[in-house]
C-alpha cells in the first residue's frame, strides 16, 4: 500500500494522476472548496483585524470526514489543488484540517497533468504560499463586505432578494453605459459612390475617397466632406460619368503578418466564442477537462497545460518540441532562425505558461476518436494556435491604386498572399486574394457602372460574451479565473439578458446600476476596481500587506455606505423620476419596482393610479414602451404582467379579448421555427404550472406536446465517473442534479457539482 497521499480537486484529475503514479501514491479529491465563510451570517470580524470565520461547507462534511480518516494512514500528504489563488486557498484549509506533528504536508503545483509534469512537481514540493492565500482571502473578504452590506440596502430601497457584487456591478455598469450610448446615438446619413471598371475581361471596383483633396466620409469616422443626400450623390455620379478616369498612382508594398501568441485565458474565451460559438462558461468547462485528463486509449492523460493564465510564456522544452515538429512536418523553410518570443501585458501575473498542448505530437487527428465533438474543436484551436506561434510570418503584397477624374479621387486596392507562413496551420480570419488586373500609371480606364448607396452611421455595438471579456480584460477588471463567473452572475440575477448573443440590460438591471453607481461612485468605478485588482496582485507578490489593503478599502466603503443609507432613493415608495409628466393629472411619472418587476407610475398615487409596464430593450422597445395597436379592433395595446410573464392585451378589454406575447404571437406564446409532427401547424413555447413546454399552436384541436428533455452538462458524474450530469425536476418542480446513467448510478445533489462551480 502506498504511504503517500495526494489530494486534488476533481475525481477526473485524481484518476489521471493515480494512473501515472502506478500505486506509489494514493489520490483523493475534495471536489472543490471544502471551507468557506458561513452562508447565513456576515462572518467577518472587522474590529478584530477583519478576522474571517471559516466553516466546513455543509455539502463537504462527509468529504472532510473521509479525508481526515484516510490521512491517518499516510506519513506524507501532498496538496495538489489547481495552481491558482483558489487552489492555494483549498490547500491552506486542507493543511489546517489535516495538520499533525507526525505528518509532513507539502504543496505541489501541477501545471500540466502529464507523467513529466507530475514527476517534476513531486520532486520539488514546497509549502502553501501564504501570500497567494492572503490575496484570495482579501478578495473573498472584500466581496463579502460589499455583498452583505449593500444587498440589504437594495432590499430596503428597491426589492427584497436583490444582490450586489463588487466586480459584477462594474460589469453591469459597462453594459448599461453602452446601452445608454446606443439610446443617445443620433444616426447620420451618408452616401458612398462605387465605380466598376473592366480591364482584360477582369472587373474591379474603386470607391470615391476625396473631392478636391478633402476626405469623403465613409463609415462612422468624421471626414471633411459628407455626401448626405441623394441629390448630391446623383450630382457627383453625373459629373463622374461625364469625365475620364485616369490612373494617377500605383503603390505596391509587402506586408508581414506575424503569428499570434499562444492563448491566454481571455484570448481563448474570445476566440472560442468567435470561431466555435462557445459561451465563456462552456469554453472553461471543456478546457478544465482537457487539462485534468481524457482517456485516449491507454488511460487518461492531460492534453493541455493549466488553462487559467495571463502569460504568453512557453517553456524551453515545449518550444524545442514545436520547432522540431514544424521542421519535420512543414519543412525548415517555415521555421524562424530563432524561437518566436511574445511580450506579456504589464499586469500579467506570469505564474503559468500560456495554454498549449502538453505534447505537440498529439495532433488533433491522432486524438479525434477519443474526444467529443466540442472537446476536439477546442483542443484543435489550442493546438493550431500553439504550433502556428512558432512559425514564420505570412507575407502579402498589397496594391493601392489612385484614380483621378477631375476634382474626384477614387481608390482601388488588391491583396495577394505571397507566402503562407503560419497560415498553413492557423488562419485567424484572412480573406481570399483580391486581384487587380495589370494596369499602368497614366492609363485611362473603361468605366462599366457607377453605383450610389445610401448608408447611415451605426451606434456602438452591444457586448457579446467575447467582447465583454475583452472589455473587462482591457480595463483590468477581474482575472482569468473570474470572467466566466462574472458573466454568469449578472445573468442569474436577471440584471442582463442575452438575445441574439448580445447583452441587454434589463429594466431592473438599469435601475439597480443607476442607484449603486450614484450612491457608491468610487467603489463601483472602473479604475478603482482595476486598482484593487493590482493591489491583490501586490499582496500575492509579497509587496503589500493584506490588512492595510482591507483597512484602506473599508474606510472608503463605510463612508459611501452611510451616505447611501440616508440618500439612496426609495424606489418602493417615491420611485425614480423619468422626466415625464402624467397624461392624466400632470404629476411626475416615476419608475418603481413591484411584484412583477419594474413599472412606471404616477407620483401622485393613490390619487392618480396611472401606470404602465416597462418593455425591456431586448424586446425592441424603448424604456417607456412604444405604442402598439390591436389588430382586431384598432385600439391601443397595453402591456400587462401575469402569472406566466408579460403580455400585451387590448385596452378595449373585455369588449375585445385580443392578447399578444412580447414575441408577437397572438395567442400569448412564443412561436418556434418548427412544425407540429401531427398537424403541421407551428409549434409554440408556452409556460405552465411546472415551467416552459412546447406545444402545438393548433390547440385545442391538436393536443401535441413535447416533453422537456433533461438538460445535460459537460460534467462527468463525481460518483461513477462515467455518466454526465443532467438537470432534473422533482414532482413539485424543484430542480436537482443527477447522473445520466440513472438508475445504474443514483448520484443526486441539489447543487451543481463543484467541477462547474470553480469557474
Amino acid at each position: 500500500m502506498a504511504d503517500k497521499l495526494i489530494i486534488v480537486e476533481s475525481p477526473a484529475k485524481s484518476r489521471t494522476i493515480e494512473k501515472y503514479l502506478k500505486g506509489e501514491y494514493h489520490v483523493e479529491a475534495t471536489m472543490g472548496h471544502i471551507v468557506d465563510l458561513p452562508k447565513k451570517e456576515f462572518g467577518i470580524d472587522i474590529e478584530n483585524g477583519f478576522k474571517p470565520k471559516y466553516v466546513v461547507i455543509d455539502e463537504k462534511k462527509k468529504v472532510v470526514s473521509n479525508l481526515k480518516k484516510k490521512a491517518k494512514n499516510y506519513s506524507e500528504i501532498y496538496l495538489a489543488a489547481d495552481p491558482d489563488r483558489e487552489g492555494e486557498a483549498i490547500c491552506y484549509h486542507l493543511k489546517n484540517l489535516l495538520n499533525s506533528k507526525n505528518k509532513k504536508i507539502y504543496r505541489v503545483l501541477f501545471n500540466e497533468i502529464t507523467p513529466t509534469g507530475i514527476t517534476k512537481a513531486l520532486e520539488s514540493p514546497g509549502d502553501v504560499d501564504l501570500n497567494k492565500f492572503n490575496a484570495q482571502q482579501t478578495r473573498r473578504i472584500v466581496d463579502r463586505i460589499v455583498g452583505y452590506r449593500v444587498s440589504p440596502l437594495l432590499w430596503e430601497k428597491v426589492k427584497r432578494g436583490l444582490s450586489a457584487g463588487r466586480v459584477q456591478t462594474v460589469a453591469l455598469r459597462i453594459i448599461c453605459e453602452r446601452e445608454e450610448q446606443i439610446r443617445k446615438f443620433q444616426k447620420e446619413e451618408y452616401w458612398t459612390i462605387t465605380a466598376e471598371f473592366v480591364k482584360n475581361n477582369t472587373p474591379f471596383n474603386s470607391r470615391l475617397i476625396e473631392i478636391e483633396g478633402k476626405k469623403v466620409r465613409i463609415g462612422n469616422k468624421k471626414a471633411d466632406i459628407t455626401i448626405d443626400n441623394k441629390q448630391l450623390a446623383e450630382q457627383v455620379k453625373k459629373e463622374l460619368e461625364e469625365g475620364n478616369f485616369v490612373v494617377e498612382s500605383i503603390k505596391r508594398k509587402q506586408k508581414r503578418r506575424n503569428p499570434l501568441p499562444p492563448f491566454i485565458t481571455s484570448k481563448l474565451q474570445q476566440e472560442a466564442a468567435r470561431v466555435l460559438d462557445f459561451p465563456v462558461k462552456k469554453t472553461m468547462r471543456i478546457a478544465q477537462r482537457l487539462y485534468e485528463g481524457i482517456d485516449i486509449g491507454d488511460g487518461p492523460v492531460g492534453l493541455i497545460t493549466y488553462m487559467r493564465t495571463d502569460s504568453t510564456r512557453i517553456s524551453k522544452e515545449a518550444i524545442e518540441s514545436a520547432r522540431s515538429f514544424i521542421s519535420e512536418k512543414f519543412g525548415k523553410d517555415e521555421l524562424p532562425s530563432k524561437p518566436n518570443v511574445f511580450s506579456t501585458k504589464n499586469n500579467a501575473q506570469d505564474a503559468h505558461e500560456a495554454i498549449r498542448p502538453t505534447s505537440v505530437l498529439r495532433t488533433p487527428e491522432s486524438v479525434a476518436k477519443y474526444l467529443s465533438k466540442d472537446e476536439l474543436s477546442l483542443y484543435t484551436l489550442i493546438w493550431k494556435r500553439f504550433v502556428a506561434s512558432q512559425m514564420k510570418p505570412a507575407i502579402f503584397e498589397e496594391t493601392e491604386v489612385k484614380i483621378k477624374n477631375g476634382k474626384y479621387t477614387l481608390e482601388a486596392s488588391g491583396t495577394i498572399l505571397k507566402k503562407e507562413g503560419f497560415l498553413k496551420v492557423y488562419n485567424p480570419g484572412v480573406g481570399k486574394d483580391k486581384l487587380l488586373p495589370e494596369i499602368e500609371e497614366g492609363e485611362e480606364l473603361n468605366l462599366n457602372t457607377i453605383e450610389t448607396k445610401q448608408n447611415f452611421t451605426t451606434p456602438p455595438p452591444r457586448f457579446t460574451e467575447a467582447t465583454l471579456v475583452k472589455e473587462l480584460e482591457s480595463n483590468g477588471i477581474g482575472r482569468p479565473s473570474t470572467y466566466a463567473t462574472i458573466i454568469s452572475v449578472i445573468q442569474n440575477r436577471a440584471y442582463v439578458l442575452m438575445k441574439e448573443k448580445k447583452f441587454y440590460p434589463t429594466a431592473l438591471g438599469e435601475l439597480v446600476n443607476k442607484l449603486l453607481v450614484s450612491s457608491f461612485p468610487k467603489i463601483f468605478e472602473i479604475n478603482y476596481t482595476a486598482n484593487l485588482e493590482k493591489e491583490l496582485d501586490g499582496i500575492e507578490e509579497g509587496k503589500l500587506n493584506y490588512l492595510e489593503v482591507l483597512k484602506k478599502f473599508y474606510t472608503e466603503f463605510e463612508r459611501f455606505l452611510k451616505r447611501a443609507e440616508e440618500e439612496m432613493v426609495n424606489v418602493k415608495r417615491a420611485g425614480v423620476p423619468i422626466g415625464e409628466k402624467c397624461e392624466k393629472c400632470g404629476a411626475e411619472m416615476v419608475k418603481k419596482v413591484g411584484k412583477f418587476g419594474v413599472f412606471i407610475a404616477c407620483s401622485n398615487y393613490p390619487e392618480c393610479k396611472n401606470t404602465r409596464e416597462v418593455v425591456e430593450s431586448a424586446d425592441g422597445e424603448d424604456a417607456n414602451g412604444d405604442k402598439k395597436h390591436c389588430p382586431k379592433c384598432g385600439a391601443e395595446l397595453v402591456l400587462k404582467s401575469g402569472k406566466y410573464g408579460k403580455f400585451y392585451t387590448c385596452s378595449n378589454y373585455p369588449e375585445c379579448d385580443y392578447r399578444e406575447s412580447l414575441n408577437g404571437n397572438g395567442n400569448g406564446a412564443k412561436t418556434l421555427d418548427k412544425e407540429c409532427p401531427k398537424c403541421g401547424k407551428p409549434l409554440v413555447e408556452r409556460k405552465g404550472k411546472y415551467g416552459k413546454f412546447i406545444a402545438c399552436s393548433g390547440y385545442p384541436e391538436c393536443k401535441y406536446i413535447e416533453k422537456e428533455k433533461p438538460k445535460e452538462f459537460d460534467i462527468v458524474c463525481p460518483k461513477c465517473g462515467i455518466g454526465k450530469i443532467v438537470q432534473r425536476k422533482t414532482r413539485r418542480g424543484k430542480v436537482f442534479y443527477g447522473c445520466s446513467r440513472y438508475p445504474d448510478c443514483d448520484y443526486a445533489s441539489w447543487t451543481m457539482p463543484e467541477e462547474e462551480k470553480k469557474e
